[in-house]
């Protein structure tokens, strides 16, 4: 086995070496053919770039030149090739053999990196950027049920091109019967790209208004063509005009909206705050418990141990571990399934990053190859935790220093989203077609990818979201209704039992919303600080407008909490400490915090 092990080793180095052979001997070719007087050129080229003219090349260079182009992008090197036709520069045949040879070779290429590397080559990090691996599994699927007819469809629409060919070399199919199709498809293909590029090229070039400065037209025109076949090739199926149409809905739904852009008036907001307050960093005081009051960087499981000191919310919390990045994985993974045995928890748990914001790198194991792989692949600290089923709720809380009570400053209601099976549909067509799901398409999607194709029954619900983050696709509501006196009493209970906490938000799982409301059957996810949000302004009841309201009223809430602690000795932050937390440097220990404030 060992001797059989080595050939097989020996056999993929043989197939990478002859990959690469195939890619050199293509860049090798085209200065093969490249004649003395075409290196003349080129070294007039570099010395003085406005003389380097395509037709001072002989025809056998550009053809190996745009052919080799093709394999860095062939959209682009077709629509150059097309627009070389319509200024004359090159003949039309040209332009379109050379494209179509360089394609064939690239997709040769790609097959071949399929046959030899195997899915070995989707661990590549460089690769995975161009294939990642649930668009190779959904490919291979796709390419299993359709056979050659998918290898002949993908060539004209984007984005499928890439996964299926390599996907098309793992599943060992036929290279006689692929070369046909995917040959069939470029002999197509390629013709209507150049030639059109070239005959529409051609009114440009004639077109008065870029006479004066006919290369600015030129690339304004081969940049609406690239642009025009990526739309065409998305236009051309249901899949892409849903995925489109739900790109342009997130432009007009602020919900949906990036957090960059979305927090520029709170932003605004904030500073016309520290100028009021003639202090950059007053905020910072709001919570003396934890590191600059959970700006950033802070440990959950360091907030999670200050919060288990409640005796208040001990009945309240759920049992979990801190994995140390400085253990090996096989150390981490025997430590948590050591503490899963001693504490009787069973599958499903939580993994997910120590620190960490927006629910990224949250992980539900729901079986022990999971857990394995979920800490195998993690960076950092990491929680297990156990879980907690039911519904899934935030509760915003604020106290002022010298207040005996705290309130509720908002609730809010997460709605995990689901579709409803037909019997007909697959899961992918049902996200595409729900009216609110298509928003988050690519989340929903990636989510799902080992489901898909499946076609869930009539009337079968499926959820679409296990984690009750709003970034990942969660959805949210105000849930006002559920604030009682009974729930705001137990809330108070619990913060009043942190010494030092007085603003943040808890994410918390109940049996039920009502049995939440009146104070009962709960569990605490996790608690954040000054900078988490009152996430019921996503509710989508909710204007613009509204949502700015409540965000800039909780910043005010924050910034006069933090000065009512400084003026009882609690010392802010420094600047440069935000800063340095901002980008990434990890937070100081609680313990060191509280110090400072009673040394202050």
């Amino acid at each position: 086995m060992r001797i059989v092990g080595q050939i097989r080793d020996k056999r993929r180095w043989l197939a990478a070496a002859g990959v690469c052979l195939l890619a050199g001997l293509a860049v090798y070719s085209v200065f093969e053919f490249l004649t003395p007087a075409d290196y003349e050129t080129l070294k007039a080229g570099l010395l003085a770039p406005e003389s380097l003219g395509v037709e001072r090349f002989s025809g056998l260079a550009v053809f190996f030149i745009l052919a080799a182009a093709t394999l860095v992008s062939e959209d682009l090197t077709c629509i150059a090739a097309g627009v070389l036709a319509a200024q004359g520069k090159i003949g039309l045949s040209l332009a379109i053999s050379s494209c179509a040879f360089g394609i064939f070779v690239g997709d040769i290429l790609l097959f071949l990196a399929g046959r030899f590397f195997g899915r070995r080559a989707l661990n590549n990090r460089f690769f995975n950027y161009f294939v990642s691996e649930s668009a190779f599994e959904r490919s291979s699927r796709w390419l299993e049920r359709q056979g050659m007819k998918a290898v002949f469809i993908s060539r004209f629409v984007f984005g499928l091109r890439l996964p299926l060919y390599f996907a098309a070399g793992v599943l060992k199919t036929s290279f006689r019967r692929f070369t046909l199709y995917f040959s069939a498809a470029v002999a197509i293909w390629t013709p209507i790209l150049v030639g059109a590029t070239s005959l529409l090229g051609a009114e440009v070039v004639k077109n008065s208004l870029f006479n004066r400065s006919l290369w600015l037209g030129i690339l304004v025109f081969a940049a609406a063509a690239f642009f025009g076949v990526r739309l065409v090739q998305q236009l051309l199926t249901w899949k892409g005009r849903r995925i489109l149409l739900g790109r342009i809905k997130r432009r007009f739904i602020w919900e949906f909206w990036s957090i960059r852009v979305f927090y520029l008036p709170v932003v605004v907001y904030v500073l016309w705050l520290m100028v009021r307050r003639r202090s950059l960093t007053v905020f910072s005081c709001a919570n003396p418990a934890i590191p600059a009051s959970g700006f950033a960087g802070e440990s959950k499981a360091a907030i999670l141990d200050g919060l288990g000191r409640s005796a208040a919310a001990q009945p309240f919390s759920l049992k979990y571990l801190l994995l140390r990045d400085d253990q090996a994985a096989a150390e981490r993974l025997q430590a948590a399934t050591d503490f899963m045995n001693a504490g009787g928890l069973s599958f499903p748990v939580v993994v997910k990053p120590d620190v960490g914001e927006r629910g990224t790198g949250v992980v539900i194991a729901k079986d022990p190859a999971k857990l394995e792989k979920a800490v195998a692949d993690a960076k950092g600290d990491l929680i297990l935790q156990e879980f907690a089923p039911g519904v899934e709720t935030s509760v915003f809380y604020c106290r002022y220093p010298d207040d005996e009570r705290g309130r509720i400053f908002s609730i809010t209601e997460k709605r995990f989203p689901t579709v409803a099976g037909d019997g007909r549909r697959t899961l992918e067509e049902l996200i595409l077609a729900d009216p609110r799901a298509v928003c988050l398409a690519a989340k929903y999607l990636e989510r799902s990818a080992d489901r898909l194709e499946t076609v869930p029954g009539a009337g079968e619900i499926v959820p679409i979201v296990d984690i009750g983050t709003h970034s990942r696709g969660a959805i949210f509501r105000d849930g006002g209704w559920m604030k009682t006196p009974a729930l705001e009493e137990t809330i108070d209970r619990i913060c009043r039992g942190f010494e030092g906490f007085y603003f943040g938000r808890f994410d918390i799982r109940a049996g039920s919303f009502e049995e939440f409301a009146a104070g009962e059957n709960f569990r605490i996810v996790e608690l954040n600080g000054v900078t988490s949000e009152s996430t019921n302004i996503y509710d989508p009841r909710y204007s613009l407008f509204a949502a700015y309201r409540i965000l800039f009223s909780q910043w005010r809430i924050a910034f006069e909490i933090g000065a009512a602690n400084r003026r009882r000795g609690v010392r802010p932050a420094s600047l440069a400490e935000l800063i340095g937390l901002a980008l990434g440097r990890p937070a100081r220990r609680p313990e060191t915090v509280l110090q400072d404030a009673e040394c202050a």
